[in-house]
């Protein structure tokens, strides 16, 4: 007969907001989850990844159409500051991914990063908008009058709306499903397939809320600040950008050592020295032929300096640098696909105008079009089968 398991009250690897071991009845879970989600409130009080979702994707949608009949810029300029933008802001999750693992922690990243961005970039948007002195004079397209140009000034307040946005974006991207992540723990079932589910529902209403055209940011960040009490916080383990160029460091200063013909004489981690292996324990992998420069980095050698992290590597860091740059040539496929996804907020949106009775440019009405949207065969799908049809039903579960 085999005994009940039995579930301890403290998590060994998270604590709460008052760093304290975190205990598993009041902290994390799906109250947690949801206040990241949003799942909690209806669909006009969203938090802060909904916010974040609607306000990048509002500006982006919009920005073209603002651009050539606000500002009077050129079609070729306003797509090009629209790619700008969107390129931006997803670069910058690399910054804001670092800053989230090595300095400040996700939870703080997420609160610092959305204030940027509710604060700063869309307040300083909605004021470049309002005031008559940062747009230039109105002018109708339909007559034969030369219209004015944004001049520098504007475009620079306006630019620095768009940027400012664009860092909070970033920052925000990075680390609220990794936050909310967090609130599970791996090693319990339970709370395992719970986080399965989280990921689930995370990408299913990061793309509902996508459809929706109005939010208020500010009330998305107090949602997600009155969580605070019941999150789950985890050390920081560093960035993954961080053991990448590490790798390469270490490979280059050794880079006039001989490669061994046996890879057993590469360091590992079983034989990684106490100051070189205080973080959580890798699976150890394989070792692979390609990329065999790298191997250095994994080289012991005794007459050099005292072992670090900029020096020697172990041979698991190496092989997984190497799985990142095996990625690559799937991730350069992938260049032609977005290069036409991005038309999706350039051009495809600028003649969204039709005019009204033939009455001119000032009577046009705007308009957009969905011809076909296949939400329910996909939830029923979702319903269909003994598996996911579990995971539909968390909420009452």
């Amino acid at each position: 007969m085999s005994l009940p398991i039995t579930q301890e009250k403290t998590l060994h690897d998270a604590w709460d907001y008052k760093a304290r071991p975190a205990q598993r009845c009041k902290s994390g879970g799906w109250a947690s989850a949801a206040m990241i989600l949003g799942l909690l409130f209806s669909s006009s009080l969203l938090s802060v990844e909904g916010c974040e979702r609607l306000t990048t994707l509002g500006i982006a949608v919009n920005l073209v159409t603002y651009l050539t009949d606000t500002m009077h810029l050129g079609n070729a300029t306003s797509a090009t500051t629209v790619t700008n933008f969107l390129g931006t802001s997803f670069m910058l999750c690399l910054l804001g991914g670092f800053v989230a693992d090595t300095i400040l922690g996700r939870y703080l990243t997420i609160g610092i990063f959305a204030t940027v961005q509710a604060t700063l970039g869309v307040t300083i948007l909605t004021i470049s908008t309002v005031i008559p002195s940062l747009r230039p004079p109105k002018c109708r397209r339909d007559s034969n009058a030369i219209c004015t140009p944004a001049s520098g000034i504007q475009l620079i307040v306006l630019h620095l709306a768009l940027y400012l946005t664009a860092l909070g974006t970033g920052g925000l991207k990075s680390s609220v499903s990794g936050f909310g992540s967090d609130q599970f723990d791996d090693t319990d079932p339970e709370e395992r397939s719970r986080m399965t589910n989280f990921f689930n529902w995370f990408f299913l209403f990061i793309n509902i809320v996508s459809l929706v055209s109005v939010t208020n940011h500010h009330f998305g960040l107090v949602v997600f600040l009155s969580g605070t009490r019941r999150y789950r916080f985890k050390k920081l383990v560093g960035s993954p950008l961080t053991q990448i160029v590490a790798v390469f460091v270490a490979a280059w200063k050794k880079r006039h050592l001989e490669l061994p013909s046996d890879s057993s004489l590469l360091f590992e981690i079983d034989d990684a020295a106490e100051g070189l292996n205080k973080k959580k324990k890798k699976q150890n992998l394989p070792h692979s032929k390609e990329f065999r420069f790298l191997d250095r980095a994994a080289i012991k050698n005794p007459f050099g300096p005292e072992p670090n992290q900029w020096n020697l590597a172990t041979l698991t860091d190496v092989e997984e640098v190497k799985l990142v740059l095996r990625m690559l040539p799937i991730w350069a496929t992938t260049i032609i696909f977005w290069t036409v996804y991005a038309q999706m907020t350039t051009f495809s949106v600028y003649p969204r105008y039709k005019d009204n009775a033939g009455k001119g440019f000032s009577n046009r009405k705007a308009y957009k079009k969905m011809y076909y949207f296949p939400l329910t065969p996909r939830l029923q799908r979702l319903y269909a089968s003994e598996v996911t049809s579990k995971d539909m039903r968390w909420h009452v579960e």
